[in-house]
């Protein structure tokens, strides 16, 4: 069972506020609704394509409710803008509900704006993919089947100031972009390399430099246990040396990586009876910031 219920904490040494007025709840049409424009954001780009991306995808089960406060019988937004105008641009939604508050200073309504985006925890990576994974997303639930047959392990939310673990993974956009473009066989032949060589982390530089000496179009004729060779002698060295490489020759790190890596590689097929890798001599991960 994977739900818990919400349960209060123990905390003697902190103040308790003042309770003010509770909001309210209104249904009010999105054209009567106002920004001010002397703390609130302008519409950017990014602000567009979200925007956008709600009007497409509009979700009542994703709704976030704005929060609005009367200023001389205008009605003005201090959160959900974007909502508000996503709705208004839907064209079929009509009312929504708001959540009326009390802030007649313009000083209160900026502080109270700041405050809803300020305290937000913002969502890690991790957390979204097994989101998306509780939700039965296919892409990423062969990408959970991958890391597990290849041995290493998806962070959900990395822990501040502990040393990563050989296999562990915090790079879930290359990790879904691999899935994406190889088979999951490749895509666990990449991976599986990779914590062989005790990265800790196993980076995004290393999983696109691994994956495109094995099957991008500028390499091949070679083969996994021969990478990782390459790897393993390299150890910590890699890193500094793809980073001199990629200055030196305005290289990504990645594509820098993948240089060093086949120019070190052995070409050819590895025959049978060498086709098991020996551990790692001095059994220390490679560290790789």
């Amino acid at each position: 069972m994977t739900a818990r219920p919400i349960k209060p904490l123990s905390l003697p040494d902190v103040p308790r506020a003042v309770v003010g007025t509770p909001p309210r709840l209104m249904r009010i049409h999105p054209s009567e609704l106002w920004v001010d424009g002397l703390y609130q954001r302008d519409l950017s780009s990014k602000s567009l394509k979200l925007i956008e991306k709600l009007v497409r995808f509009w979700d009542w089960s994703r709704f976030s409710i704005p929060v609005v406060t009367n200023v001389d019988g205008a009605w003005h937004v201090i959160d959900g803008q974007h909502t508000a105008i996503a709705a208004l641009s839907h064209g079929g939604i009509g009312e929504i509900d708001v959540m009326v508050v009390e802030s007649s200073a313009v000083g209160e309504r900026a502080e109270a704006f700041l405050g809803h985006n300020r305290d937000r925890i913002a969502v890690t990576t991790g957390e979204l993919f097994f989101a998306a994974a509780a939700s039965g997303d296919d892409d990423v639930l062969t990408a959970l089947s991958v890391c597990e047959r290849a041995g290493a392990t998806v962070l959900r939310n990395p822990s501040p100031g502990r040393p990563f673990k050989p296999g562990e993974i915090i790079a879930v956009a290359a990790l879904m972009k691999l899935v994406k473009r190889r088979s999951a066989m490749q895509a666990r032949v990449v991976i599986e390399c990779l914590v062989k060589a005790r990265l800790a982390p196993v980076s995004a530089e290393m999983i696109n430099a691994v994956d495109s000496v094995l099957y991008g179009p500028l390499y091949g004729d070679v083969e996994p246990a021969n990478v990782l060779d390459a790897i393993l002698k390299f150890g910590n060295a890699i890193a500094p040396k793809a980073i001199e490489l990629s200055l030196a020759k305005k290289l990504p790190k990645a594509r820098a990586l993948a240089i060093l890596i086949y120019q070190h590689t052995k070409k050819g097929k590895r025959p049978v009876a060498d086709a098991t890798h020996p551990a790692q001599s001095n059994g220390e991960p490679i560290v790789f910031n």
